[in-house]
């Protein structure tokens, strides 16, 4: 019998690792598919603004700059948020929990009961004049703090996410019981939903979707639901239905039924969006040539930037955009699997619910799969709280991905220089693992050390 040729096991491997399989079993393909999708996103998020609003810009101030800048400027700062938060353990965030979702919900009552006094203060017909105490004001659902603004609402989203999953990942096993998310998560979270849903119902069903997704995950019982879902539609109706917001009214009835819808009244945003996406096509009219944009197409740099990506980068343009939002969501489902502890899981959780819903939100009703909301399309949409707090929430989800056991066992194997931790991140806690030694002194200290010095040729690098 002829001697087969032995095959060389190191070259196999080493092809393995080049397939698409391969690299996503590396023990930080989290961590880069997290960084690669949020900073396409954040690419095509700053030269969308820059199309969407240099013609504008040029007729107003003789340049086409100072809205990208601005946008720029919040990307800065958004990073310096990302930053900060991917060197955060998981203690700090739950050190920061109550704090955080009190300062949220302190915000939004600020802002309700300054635009609510305004309007009292303006007559029937004429539009409400922001009332002023000293530096402070607020103004379509802004607030203004002298020369700083923010919209709390999307600060509460990250707020709550990290606020609910502490008090969840409390509960344990009392989450069997439904008497136990009674206090204090339901009381809480309906109050600030509710402050948010006076002015901004967008956020407010992001919101909804996150805790939803969350109470999903936790295990609380399918009955919960139920109730949960009969008092949220009740709670939505009489959002909806509020004199003071008829035009969500407007909204709706166009969703329903847009061929009888005045084109020219509520629905002329809805038909200009559906308008600029018939003229793209599958290829667009290129980068910078769509022209709805130019004082046809309300809002075309914030809740409209889908349609104006249309026009201009067609169909297939559109279909990047959405495989990275999906390739996101995928990530950040991924980290939520492979985390160690309860926390982390709930908080990740969250964080994906909030940015994928948002965006499914913003792109359906752009599309006419949902009626039109006013929420921001993340990364994307102009606008720096947007922006800051959804660069921070990925942050969030970077320290959660280095924490993955793998990828915490890879790091300390192969461990950064000293300015390299100061500069970008710290190396994260080793996994917990149970005692696997007969020694009393020789346990999970050990067990980690000989993983740790293993991790590098049992997976590859990461």
């Amino acid at each position: 019998m002829a001697n087969k040729p032995i095959r060389k096991p190191g070259k196999a491997a080493g092809v393995a690792h080049l397939t698409l399989g391969g690299l996503l079993q590396r023990p930080l393909a989290s961590y880069h598919l997290l960084l690669s999708c949020s900073g396409l996103l954040l690419v095509v998020g700053l030269v969308m603004v820059f199309s969407a609003t240099s013609v504008d810009a040029l007729g107003r101030t003789g340049s086409p700059y100072p809205p990208v800048m601005q946008q720029g400027a919040a990307a800065l700062v958004g990073l310096g948020a990302f930053w900060w938060c991917q060197r955060l353990p998981a203690s700090t965030y739950r050190a920061l929990a109550r704090v955080g979702v009190w300062s949220a919900t302190l915000s939004m009552f600020a802002v309700d009961a300054l635009e609510f006094m305004a309007r009292a203060r303006s007559s029937p017909d004429g539009m409400p004049h922001p009332l002023r105490l000293g530096p402070v004001y607020a103004q379509d659902r802004w607030l203004s703090l002298g020369p700083v603004q923010l919209q709390p609402s999307e600060l509460g989203k990250l707020a709550l996410a990290v606020w609910a999953a502490d008090t969840l990942a409390r509960k344990g096993k009392d989450l069997a019981d439904w008497r136990s998310i009674v206090f204090p998560l339901l009381p809480v979270t309906a109050l600030l939903l509710g402050l948010v849903g006076l002015n901004d119902f967008g956020s407010m069903a992001c919101m909804l979707s996150m805790i939803i997704g969350m109470l999903f995950v936790a295990g609380v019982r399918k009955r919960v639901f139920a109730v949960l879902f009969a008092g949220i539609a009740a709670g939505m109706v009489a959002l909806i239905a509020m004199p003071s917001k008829s035009y969500r009214v407007a909204r709706l009835t166009t969703f329903l039924d847009p061929s009888a819808a005045d084109r020219n009244g509520p629905a002329y945003q809805f038909f200009r969006g559906v308008y600029a996406i018939a003229n793209g096509g599958w290829f667009g009219v290129g980068l910078g040539g769509g022209h709805l944009k130019w004082g046809h197409l309300p809002e075309a740099e914030n809740d409209f930037i889908f349609a104006v990506i249309a026009e201009e980068l067609g169909v297939v343009g559109c279909l990047v955009v959405l495989a990275l939002f999906a390739t996101l969501t995928y990530t950040g489902l991924r980290i939520a699997t492979r985390v160690e502890d309860t926390f982390r899981r709930l908080v990740a959780t969250g964080i994906v619910f909030v940015i994928a819903g948002q965006a499914a939100i913003n792109i359906g009703g752009v599309i006419g799969l949902m009626p039109i909301t006013g929420v921001p399309l993340p990364f994307i949409s102009k606008g720096g709280s947007s922006l800051v707090a959804t660069l921070a929430a990925i942050g969030v989800l970077a320290s959660f991905a280095r924490a993955e056991p793998a990828a915490a066992l890879v790091l300390h194997s192969r461990p950064p220089g000293r300015w390299q931790r100061l500069l970008w991140a710290p190396l994260p806690a080793l996994p917990v693992e149970p005692r696997t030694s007969t020694d009393g002194n020789a346990g999970t200290a050990v067990t980690r050390r000989r993983r740790a010095g293993r991790v590098h040729s049992a997976r590859g690098e990461g």
